[in-house]
């Protein structure tokens, strides 16, 4: 979708970016000087999904005293930033579309109360509220300072199926809504505001995409748009060299492929959404990391072209909160159709994997979620011992080029020594090596390996 302005631009920005009056400040200066057409993507004010989770689970359980000061509190935050960011005559206009929206927020968790019954669908339309009101917010401030901007209704773009909670967008569906309510808005020199995270069924029933999700929004609404960049405004200056509050000299990674980006986000790097990567990658669409409070930082761009470094891992990831499972069965002995059995199981409780491994009679996994494991292991139990280990970790090293280098694996076996490592897992594409360990010796793991690949320039070359 280009035009006589060129390919747009889609500029994300995070709750941090949108959470007080200086940040809105950053924000207005940051799109006021982006001169390609602007699909400005923004999510709930920093902490409000979390309390509008709160507030619709306390109405779920018929619970009606306290909702008010709950609804009143988040009322007053958004007032009070308007206040801040606006002139007088937006201030009215935004106050009254403010008060009209927790009135109709109110109804929602009062009639949740009543029923005592907080039902997926009206989850998702409570948590929404964040997204529509933060948009709507940031709408009218940039109209406050002189920038043509005109509010999107996300439920109107963004299509999904109707699975609540996590929806999945329809792509072609959402293209054609971005051809009719976004480009014509671009056509005139707007900019179009627009909450991330929101959508709705073909129906009109709204959906959320699940947390993170407004970054997956952006990527999204980038490849409908055929757009020139997508921005991912957060509050770091973009991808590192592993995590900040484990390795205090973590390092700026200044450009990333595709692939090692999506590596990276799954296995736990919390700078972007691990699906965000998915829609642009046949479409080449760069993906750029910016730290909105430091914005002529040069960031972390992801491309298709494989990154270029002295090294052959690009970068440590972790993932804590892990369970191992261990399976146990003579039965998988030269036998077929165990792993299917197994991982029916599997399936039908919605339980996702992240490692696996096998040998003759056993079968091991990690999963990040707890949830539905006690009945997934009654059931399993009728054909296999398990066996459950909890407070575990996954430590990855990633990296296009780790197959420059023969012998990394003992290499980074080596600098593990000492270390009990419960299970290892080695892609054929050879980018991503995973070690399962307890989650109490992930700092002293992850610093090791970052010294040695990072802090040791001799250490560092293929």
């Amino acid at each position: 979708m280009t035009g006589e302005q060129g390919r747009p631009v889609v500029m994300k920005f995070g709750g941090t970016s949108v959470g007080d009056s200086s940040a809105v400040r950053r924000l207005q200066g940051i799109i006021e000087r982006e001169q390609r057409p602007r699909l400005v993507v923004v999510s709930a004010l920093s902490g409000v999904t979390d309390q509008l989770f709160c507030l619709a689970e306390t109405a779920g359980r018929g619970k009606d005293n306290g909702l008010r000061s709950l609804v009143d509190e988040l009322r007053a935050r958004h007032r009070k930033l308007a206040s801040e960011v606006m002139i007088a005559a937006q201030e009215t206009e935004i106050s009254a579309k403010i008060e009209s929206i927790f009135d109709e927020l109110t109804s929602l968790v009062h009639a949740v109360s009543v029923l005592h019954e907080l039902s997926p669908r009206s989850a998702d339309a409570i948590a929404a509220f964040g997204e529509i009101l933060s948009s709507q917010l940031i709408a009218a401030s940039l109209q406050s300072v002189g920038i043509n901007a005109v509010w999107v209704d996300p439920t109107r773009v963004l299509v999904t199926d109707d699975t609540h909670g996590r929806a999945q967008p329809y792509l072609e569906a959402t293209t054609t809504c971005l051809r009719d309510v976004v480009l014509p808005i671009l056509a005139m020199n707007n900019v179009a505001v627009i909450g991330g995270y929101v959508g709705a069924t073909p129906d009109g029933v709204t959906t959320t995409l699940g947390r993170g999700g407004s970054d997956y929004s952006a990527a999204v609404f980038g490849a409908g748009l055929g757009a020139d960049e997508i921005q991912i405004w957060t509050d770091v200056d973009g991808m590192l060299t592993a995590d900040p509050r484990i390795v205090d000299g973590a390092r700026l990674v200044p450009a990333l492929s595709f692939a090692e980006a999506s590596e990276l986000a799954y296995f736990g790097a919390k700078v972007l959404h691990p699906e965000t990567i998915q829609p642009v990658v046949g479409l080449d669409i760069p993906v750029r990391i910016v730290n909105a409070r430091h914005p002529d930082g040069t960031g972390t761009t992801i491309t298709s072209v494989p990154s270029s470094r002295f090294g052959p891992v690009t970068a440590l990831a972790s993932k804590r909160g892990v369970t191992v499972i261990e399976f146990t069965s003579v039965r998988m002995l030269m036998a077929h159709g165990f792993l299917k059995q197994l991982f029916d199981v599997f399936d039908r409780f919605g339980i996702a994997v992240d490692v696996v491994t096998t040998s003759e009679v056993n079968v091991s996994v990690t999963i990040d979620d707890a949830r539905g494991l006690a009945d997934l292991v009654t059931e399993v139990s009728a054909f296999a011992e398990v066996a459950t280990e909890p407070d575990m970790a996954l430590l990855c090293v990633i990296g296009d080029h780790l197959n420059d280098d023969p012998l990394l694996f003992a290499r980074v076996v080596g600098v593990l020594d000492g270390i009990v490592c419960r299970m290892v897992s080695q892609s054929a594409s050879r980018r991503n090596i995973t070690f399962v360990l307890k989650e109490s010796d992930l700092a002293d793991a992850m610093n090791k390996l970052h010294k040695h690949f990072f802090e040791h320039s001799n250490s560092a070359a293929v």
